[in-house]
This record gives structure tokens, sequence and C-alpha cells, in this order.
């Protein structure tokens, strides 16, 4: 791992070396994953899920998943594990103990949006729909040139469901998402919370809407790891999703250590 403001390199393994007393707080897409074509496309190996396991037990239960995706998707995904979790980019929440929580929003107007835009990425092969219940993403990595396309309608729609609702740029995609929630208040939400509370906060992420845990988590004196290019608040850095998966295999062995009775 590097410092941000350093040149994009390899990291030297460990640095940081992973302590008891930290809370894990992990994007998914880009950053425990590669990107795909479609979002249905990822995939989630059997030794990803895994290290996860032992970083929840090493770490006592102080795991939480940050991501765009749905709530119901995350579990997809990474089941038989049931992490905590915050969805849409933290208009959902489940905490540890299992209480789910949703942003309150009047999505009435949100269906007939969806349909306008099911008729745009008609009109505009290679763009897709991700309908995510209260949250619209059209992405269109496999028509990049269409990027201002994208942006101005999703921007319209936005506007015309009012002032609740705001359209966030993201890599390779634009989203409707409802306003006053993101991912650095539900962060701040899990910390206040246990097993989070009273622990370093570690957020990994790499795209614009990880910017707010990256704030978040440096003003409560936490370590904010950005993964792959671009300007960034946060304070480190990796270079891509495998060197993540990489390291947090190293904290969990490192964390394991500090458990009596556990090995590495």
């Amino acid at each position: 791992m590097v410092r941000s403001s350093e040149p994009l390199t390899p990291p030297p393994w460990p640095a940081p070396e992973a302590g008891p007393g930290w809370a894990f707080f992990l994007d998914v897409d880009g950053t425990l994953l590669e990107y795909a074509d479609r979002p249905a496309g990822v995939h989630v190996s059997p030794e990803l899920t895994e290290t996860l396991a032992r970083l929840v037990h090493a770490s006592d239960g102080a795991v939480a998943l940050i991501s765009g995706r749905a709530v119901s998707d995350v579990d997809r995904l990474f089941a038989p594990l049931v992490l905590p979790a915050a969805g849409q980019h933290g208009a959902e929440r489940r905490r540890a103990d299992g209480t789910y929580h949703l942003h309150p929003v009047l999505a009435d107007g949100l269906r007939r949006v969806a349909g306008e835009l099911a008729g745009f990425t008609a009109e505009h092969p290679g763009v897709l729909l991700e309908d995510k219940g209260i949250s619209l993403a059209l992405h269109f990595r496999l028509r990049p040139e269409l990027r201002e396309t994208v942006e101005s309608a999703v921007s319209r729609a936005a506007g015309a469901l009012g002032a609740a609702w705001t359209c966030q740029p993201g890599r390779l995609v634009y989203e409707i998402r409802p306003g006053g929630r993101d991912k650095g208040m539900a962060i701040a939400d899990f910390m206040a919370e246990p097993p989070f509370a009273g622990r370093v906060a570690i957020f990994i992420g790499d795209d614009l809407t990880d910017e707010q845990g990256f704030t978040v988590v440096n003003r409560h004196g936490g370590l904010s790891v950005k993964v792959g290019a671009g300007e960034t608040a946060a304070g480190w850095r990796l270079p891509d999703a495998a060197a993540v998966r990489q390291w947090l295999d190293a904290c969990a062995r490192r964390l394991a250590g500090h458990r009596p009775g556990d090995g590495l």
C-alpha cells in the first residue's frame, strides 16, 4: 500500500499492518471485485468469501459492506455470508443485529422515470438500466462515447422527480438516488453502534461515491484507501481489486494472531 499522493506502484506488504481495534468498511464493485460489463456479471470467488469470513471472526464482527448495490444484491453475491451492509449509497442499511433501515423517500414518480429510462436504453443499445428499488442506474460501460448523452438523460429525469432526488456520477454510470444520504453517513451510523463503536474505521473504495466515506473516516482519525488512480481525499492507495483482496487476506491472518487460541 502506498500513500495516495505517491505514484501508483505495487504496494509493499504488509503496510500498514492491521490492528486489533480496526473496523473494516468495504466497497464492492471496483474494490473487492473487478468491474464487469454488466452488474450481474461480477464474480465472488470462494477464496474471497473465506477471507471475509476470517476477517469477520478476527475483528469480532466489525466488517461491513458499503455499496451502491441494493442490500439484497449484496447478500446474493456474498452468500452464505450475511454481513452488516449499506446499500444504494446509504439509502438502506442493515445493522449488525439485523435491524434494517430504509431512508424515507416518496418514490411515486420513480416507476414512471424507470419506464422512460428503459425506453432510452432501447434507443441506445449497450446502455444498461439497473433498477435497485429506490434508485436507478444507467451503465454505459459498453458505450463510453455516450457519456454526455447518458448524463443529460439522467439529469433531466432526476430534475423531474424534484429536489429530494439527485443525479450521482460514477465510474461509467449515472444514477438517480435519494438525496440526504451517502456512504459517509452510513459509515458514521455504523461507527456509533456495536461492534464498530470505539474502533478505528478503515474504508476502502474506488469511485466518486466513496469520497464522502473517505472524508468521514479521515475526520475521525481512521484509514482511507483509494483503489486505482485519480484524485482523492484518501490517505492511502492500492492499485486494484486483486491487491485489495491480498491485503485483506494479510489483515485477517495478522489479526488472527491477536486472538487467544487463533493462529496465523
